[in-house]
């Protein structure tokens, strides 16, 4: 049996007979750049994050460096470019165990990623070294709801109301996941989150969405999206091509509508899991907070000699992934903040243990039970 780590086809198989009309529609109205299928997606996720703005942005990484230069993280770059007097660069505390684009989208903006470990059993931001790691330069706090879990947020944002920060939560794989009953993205100043197509809300390619409960800083990233342009051709700020094509919008919508049953086949599908991997003690299994509901973008172990596992794995069929094999403080292009192997232990432990399963909604009882079975027969060798 061939079990892949996502099955986009069979989504697809589903939706197909609905998603082609709506798709022919945009073609036929050649309306492809904010066309009406963006405000109204837009509208939709607004109303399902429960949120004063939504802003529809060509993805999830670009909804990071809108929200950043939007609050302006970065904005005294000019001056340090032309020699003025420079107060240093803004600085953004965030995770290192985490997608590339996080620390990426800081970078881009010109300022620097400041780096506190993760907490072992939830990866996520440990939010007692935040505030140890706030300078004078400290503009924004990144937290990241990693696999679908949203990060413990209420003392992330304590610490951002004691120093007067931003907060942006890196929603990109927590669309619909919640925190003490609040979703994904409403609870910072900005939330972003991703429709790349593997995501549970995926689009048919790139794109990706800023949430806000500040009108004005909504209208705002409504500018910056646009090269900072009202009306056409005047420009306030500087902003960039961040728009959300029509075509993705209109088949967001269509697959909007099933997001909540995908969570619930997700979530049905993860404890499963849980229960047949209840007695193998080589594998930890996701430990969600009693007070968050995941959404189980990944489904996510911590497992006993994981690259072997992970050989005997596709030799067996069974699709996995490494969600992160390397932490950001140990990436080539960030040498020059000064970070070494050691000083985030936690993160760089995840990044050699954890291996990601399949989890996707569309999965049968055999194939979970296969994917069981295989590790349990690695394990029992």
């Amino acid at each position: 049996m061939n079990v892949p780590l996502l099955d986009l086809k069979a989504q697809y198989a589903s939706l197909k007979d609905e998603m082609m009309p709506i798709i022919s529609d945009v073609m036929d109205s050649q309306y492809l750049i904010n066309g009406p299928a963006v405000k109204d997606l837009e509208a939709k996720v607004n109303e399902y994050c429960g949120t004063a703005a939504a802003i529809g942005v060509s993805s999830g990484t670009d909804a990071l460096i809108v929200s950043l230069m939007s609050l302006g993280v970065g904005e005294d770059l000019p001056a340090c470019r032309t020699g003025a007097s420079c107060p240093g660069p803004a600085e953004v505390i965030t995770t290192p165990y985490t997608f590339f684009a996080t620390a990426g989208s800081i970078w881009r903006v010109g300022a620097r990623p400041v780096f506190v470990d993760i907490d072992p059993v939830t990866f996520n931001m440990a939010p007692a070294q935040i505030e140890a790691a706030v300078t004078e330069n400290t503009k924004a706090i990144m937290p990241v709801h990693l696999f679908g879990q949203c990060a413990d947020m209420d003392p992330i944002l304590d610490v951002a109301g004691k120093h007067n920060l931003a907060v942006i939560e890196d929603a990109a794989q927590a669309i619909g996941a919640t925190y003490k009953g609040k979703p994904a993205g409403s609870l910072g100043t900005t939330g972003c989150f991703s429709f790349f197509p593997s995501k549970n809300l995926g689009g048919l390619g790139d794109g990706g969405m800023v949430v806000t409960q500040d009108a004005d800083l909504g209208e705002k990233l409504r500018q910056c999206r646009n090269h900072g342009s009202k009306p056409k051709y005047f420009h306030k700020w500087v902003g960039g091509n961040f728009r959300l094509d029509t075509i993705q919008a209109a088949g967001l919508i269509v697959k909007l509508k099933y997001l909540d049953s995908w969570h619930e086949g997700r979530r049905a599908n993860a404890a499963t899991y849980d229960k047949l991997f209840a007695e193998v003690d080589e594998v930890t299994t996701p430990v969600i907070a009693e007070h968050n509901q995941s959404i189980y973008n990944q489904y996510v172990i911590r497992a006993a000699r994981r690259d072997e596992l992970q050989a005997h794995l596709k030799d067996k069929g069974v699709g996995h992934a490494i969600y992160y094999p390397l932490s950001l403080h140990e990436q080539e292009c960030f040498a020059g903040l000064g970070y070494k192997r050691g000083d985030f232990p936690a993160s760089e432990a995840a990044a050699a243990e954890t291996l990601a399963l399949p989890v996707y909604p569309e999965m049968t009882g055999e194939q979970l039970q296969y994917v069981v079975d295989q590790v349990k027969a690695f394990y029992a060798c």
